[in-house]
């Protein structure tokens, strides 16, 4: 999946089906020519459904798929016959989707699980055939109820990465190259602020055949709380991940303070995500003898374990892969 392919907020419009009318047919066959009511019910119209596909990464399959319509109930007919349903429309999403009234933005479902069916549109109810209107006052009704309309509208579809470890730091962080170093994924790299502006994703390979998910989401500025840089498109990915891996490089100015400036904007945008197991790696210590790396280390913020690790010269990554899978378990 290439990062222009990697779609996280979509805007739809869904349509359901219209409800088939019911049917005002009299009875009539040879030797009957007045017969008694036998009108069927209209069928329901289609429902528009959401639906969770754990092989889905990325919303981008409904880029140009902006109108989404399910199909009218058939009309009921002679012989008490019931009508056809009308066919329902599937939106398949990945797991993690958020999907939101466009114009009140409230919440309306979250697909979490494969499989797992929703409906975000019903369709209208089929209408009743004379048949159900027949009375001891009223032995041949030539009237039935038309089907009811559909619903429609327009939502929004907002993807939450689901991942086991979210790498948080600020651009040009290293962590794009650690995620090369320890997946499979090929996430741009290069020596400039916001190369990542998509998340990526990368499958960490563990000991006997275990594995963990591991996010590489785009840089952290002071201020993305309040939208700055690439603010809640990036904020909103981390509040599903199980740990926050912090990415800090040895050559920064001042570890401490950029530890404390990430972790703020993580608290602004949402205080739950104090709540969740943190480990602070220090990238690029390469660059490092053992003596600067002794002084760094006696600086380090309190309360939260670290280590020294480069991605380049494959340093500390088994034991940076040890940590994490002991945090997740």
């Amino acid at each position: 999946m290439t990062e222009g392919n990697f779609i996280d907020y979509i805007k739809i419009f869904a349509s359901s089906g219209k409800g088939g009318g019911g049917s005002t047919h009299l009875h009539r066959e040879k030797f009957i020519t007045k017969g008694g009511p036998d009108g069927g019910d209209g069928g329901r119209g289609g429902h528009v459904i959401v639906k969770g596909d754990k092989g889905m990464w990325t919303l981008h399959h409904l880029r140009f798929l902006k109108h989404t319509r399910a199909e009218e109930g058939g009309h009921g007919s002679k012989s008490r016959s019931t009508g056809k349903d009308g066919e329902d429309r599937y939106i398949p999403v990945p797991l993690g989707t958020i999907v939101r009234d466009a114009d009140t933005q409230e919440i309306l479902f979250e697909i979490t699980e494969h499989e797992q069916e929703i409906i975000l549109v019903e369709g209208g109810k089929g209408g009743l055939g004379n048949w159900n209107f027949r009375s001891s006052t009223n032995q041949t009704p030539r009237y039935a109820q038309p089907g009811m309309d559909g619903i429609d509208g327009w939502f929004q579809m907002e993807l939450k990465i689901l991942a086991d470890v979210g790498l948080v730091g600020f651009p040009n962080a290293g962590k794009s190259t650690l995620l090369a170093s320890i997946t499979a994924a090929k996430p741009k790299i290069a020596d400039y602020a916001f190369t990542t502006l998509k998340p990526n994703l990368g499958i960490v390979e563990y000991r006997n055949h275990q594995s963990f998910v591991m996010a590489d989401i785009p840089g952290i500025i002071e201020g993305a709380s309040e939208g700055k840089g690439l603010g809640h498109r990036f904020l909103r990915h981390i509040e599903r991940n199980s740990a926050l891996l912090f990415l800090i490089p040895a050559d920064s100015d001042d570890i401490n303070s950029e530890y404390n400036i990430l972790l703020n904007e993580l608290r602004k945008h949402n205080p739950e995500l104090l709540d969740k197991e943190r480990y602070l790696a220090i990238s690029k210590c390469d660059m490092l003898d053992d003596e600067l790396k002794d002084e760094i280390a006696k600086d380090l913020p309190k309360g939260i374990p670290s280590m020294f690790i480069s991605s380049v010269a494959q340093v500390g990554l088994t034991a940076l892969k040890d940590e994490i899978w002991k945090l997740l378990h």
